[in-house]
């Protein structure tokens, strides 16, 4: 029997132990391969992982998650002919803000003001608190003939029966300080309360230069600017979406009808056997103050406003297709009704035409896709990769030929991610992108994040991992 060297000896352990590590590298690359095979998707976060994840995110991106912001891209200035001292103009599918001129300039909001006052009267319905169907009384504090000189009214009287449906039409379509007052006693039992709920909602919304003295817009002492007026009108469409068919764009509202004048009996039935209430006697019949309603394609909302300290404001929102744009103007001249309104007409359209004709929504699945990866060297076998802030749709520009349509149809979406993740990383972790382009000009950039934090394995898992990676990957 052949006998080896000490050195022969000391070879042949060296080769089998590298042996021995190759083959155990070997079939641990081919059972973690076989693994690895069968993982299509990452575990589901718990609880406090989506949490912090969400609280990540909106502190890393608050830019990127106010109810207004600037276009994600550069565009030079545009002089639009606006005669209001202030306006903007945004896309209420994302809040981009698309022209502005003195937004910030600090204007009383006149009638504009009811939006709150709506608002604060819709989440009482949301609530369950109200309904509106309810029959409202009307203290004397509330009847058109007790209102300050020259305000706007639906004529509210003495033993009238008022649904809440019809008090809030009144101050939509006929503006009416009355209606606004009759909201405020009923939901708070007086105005300077009701008023304290509108400067709560101002408040929490972070609105710093909108305060209120009262629920109609008569006092100069009001005040916002249009960018936050904006900024509340897009929450408001958000919330009620259903107010706009309801009320905003009724295009005309008769007061008294015969049932607001009619007393009922304990049955709820009307009873004429007592006469006429003491108040009036035939409806009145107005037209909506919006002027745009019936002469700008897809006008549908919002609110007029004027007091002699504000000039001629307005609120305006038009769809067209499914893409909807919300324009303020505040400060609009005109010595009287007519020629304030011929402003608000003539901005409104100014505005909104240009709007239309130099932008579309554009939006793709892949701006909430989520990516799964396969996660190497570490204890988790697959991450999440997840947008970084939400995008409901990017105001794309008519920057090309042809048709705005064709324009849309130019848009590309490109992934930027790796095939698989080695090594630890931090929840958060940019590790991708989505990048929006149209004509070689980046229109939006959203960061792929990872979803987790990963801890890593062990020395010798991290290698047959990468060598895994390497091959297969």
């Amino acid at each position: 029997m052949k006998k080896f060297s000490t050195k022969q000896k000391l070879i042949y352990s060296i080769i089998a132990f590298f042996s021995l590590i190759i083959v155990s590298f070997s079939t641990l690359t081919i059972v973690r391969g076989i693994h690895f095979s069968k993982i299509q998707s990452a575990n589901i976060l718990s609880i406090q992982q989506q949490n912090d994840l969400e609280t990540l995110l909106q502190n890393e991106y608050s830019h990127k998650n106010t109810i207004l912001t600037k276009l994600p891209y550069n565009l030079a200035p545009v002089e639009l002919d606006v005669g209001a001292e202030s306006a903007i103009l945004i896309n209420t599918s994302n809040g981009n803000i698309l022209y502005e001129k003195n937004a910030d300039k600090i204007i009383p909001p006149a009638s504009m003001t009811k939006l709150f006052a709506m608002h604060v009267v819709m989440e009482e319905v949301r609530l369950g608190n109200l309904s509106y169907d309810d029959i409202i009384d009307l203290p004397p504090e509330t009847w058109a003939c007790n209102m300050p000189p020259h305000s706007s009214l639906m004529f509210l009287g003495k033993g009238h029966i008022v649904t809440l449906e019809e008090l809030l039409l009144g101050m939509a379509i006929s503006s009416g300080n009355d209606a606004a007052y009759a909201v405020a006693y009923k939901i708070c039992g007086s105005m300077q309360d009701f008023v304290a709920r509108m400067n709560d909602v101002a408040q929490q919304y972070g609105l710093k230069n909108t305060h209120f003295v009262d629920s109609s817009g008569y006092s100069e002492l009001n005040s916002t600017t249009a960018r936050e007026m904006a900024t509340f009108a897009q929450i408001y469409l958000q919330l009620h979406p259903e107010s706009l068919e309801k009320f905003h764009k009724v295009p005309s509202f008769t007061y008294p009808k015969p049932h607001n004048m009619a007393p009922q009996d304990e049955y709820g039935a009307q009873d004429w056997s007592q006469g006429l209430p003491e108040t009036i006697t035939m409806g009145i019949t107005q037209k909506n103050t919006n002027p745009l309603l019936d002469k700008l394609p897809g006008c549908d909302g919002l609110k007029t406003g004027f007091i002699n300290e504000s000039g001629y404001n307005l609120s305006l929102t038009v769809q067209r297709d499914n893409t909807r744009f919300l324009s303020i103007t505040m400060g609009g001249k005109g010595n009287n009704t007519r020629e304030g309104n011929l402003g608000r007409i003539h901005d409104g359209t100014q505005i909104m035409e240009w709007a239309f004709s130099s932008f579309s929504d554009f939006y793709s699945p892949e701006f909430s896709k989520i990516h799964f990866l396969k996660s190497f060297g570490t204890k988790e076998k697959g991450i999440n990769l997840v947008p970084a802030f939400r995008v409901e749709s990017i105001s794309v520009p008519y920057i090309t030929d042809g048709t705005l349509q064709e324009n849309l149809s130019n848009v590309q979406v490109q992934i930027e991610k790796p095939s698989f993740i080695f090594g630890e990383v931090e929840q958060g972790q940019i590790v991708g992108n989505i990048i929006v382009s149209l004509d070689g000009i980046q229109l939006e950039k959203i960061p792929l994040v990872c979803d987790r934090t990963t801890l890593k394995s062990n020395f010798v898992v991290r290698v047959a991992d990468y060598i895994l990676g390497k091959i297969f990957y």
